[in-house]
């Protein structure tokens, strides 16, 4: 169902608060929101999906990305959550391209991962980040 990165972290498109269940089953101990609220009737709101994540004893970060791009505190704030998780994190968007690009570019900032490799990542899970890491 979810997206694997890599032993870290996968991405997946909108969960559901059902979905959290199925999450920490899975072994996820966190899950990073990167989707803002509102940005589609009937989503359910960071709020619902952060309740459902502390009733399954999960951590929960909500890093809104919105369609006018990344920042640097997006990309830092990404970088913070996954150095604090205790475990494998589950992030998520509309359709988890923001969440892996995310990942991605903190990834590159921290130097934790080499372009070559994260291309290599996005690609086996079915994105393309090549235009995104420059290169």
């Amino acid at each position: 169902m979810f997206r694997t990165l890599d032993s870290s972290i996968s991405v997946f498109g909108q969960i559901e608060p059902e979905d959290v269940a199925a999450a920490k089953a899975q072994g996820f101990t966190a899950i990073i929101n990167n989707r803002p609220d509102d940005e589609q009737p009937g989503q359910p709101s960071s709020a619902e999906i952060e309740a459902a994540a502390k009733a399954a004893g999960m951590d929960y970060v909500a890093i809104p990305v919105d369609h006018s791009g990344f920042n640097q505190a997006q990309v830092a704030a990404m970088a913070e959550a996954l150095e604090k998780a205790s475990g494998p994190v589950l992030a998520f968007c509309r359709s988890g391209t923001r969440s892996i690009v995310t990942w991605s570019l903190a990834q590159a900032a921290t130097g934790a991962k080499s372009r070559e490799e994260l291309v290599g990542l996005g690609r086996a899970a079915g994105y393309d980040l090549s235009g995104v890491l420059g290169g």
